[in-house]
């Protein structure tokens, strides 16, 4: 079974990199560029065939170790 984890900075911390990425853009001209929000996508192939514990076990993941829960929010798709 495959997982997609998608880690995003919570609302209200700074984003450097998305500030970084919107002044370039900016800088080829795409003006409309409002704000930018950088984040991470983790692919995980699991060996456990049941959807709810695989999903339980990656967000112990990323609790653990994938996902700094301080400043980020996280989000598991299973395939």
């Amino acid at each position: 079974m495959k997982a997609r984890v998608h880690i995003m900075l919570k609302t209200g911390v700074l984003d450097p990199q998305g500030e970084a990425v919107r002044h370039a853009l900016g800088s080829l001209g795409f003006d409309g560029v409002e704000a930018v929000r950088q984040g991470k996508v983790i692919e995980l192939e699991l060996a456990e065939t049941d959807p709810e514990t695989a999903k339980a076990d990656v967000a112990k993941m990323c609790e653990a170790l994938l996902a700094n829960t301080v400043i980020e929010s996280y989000r598991v798709e299973l395939a």
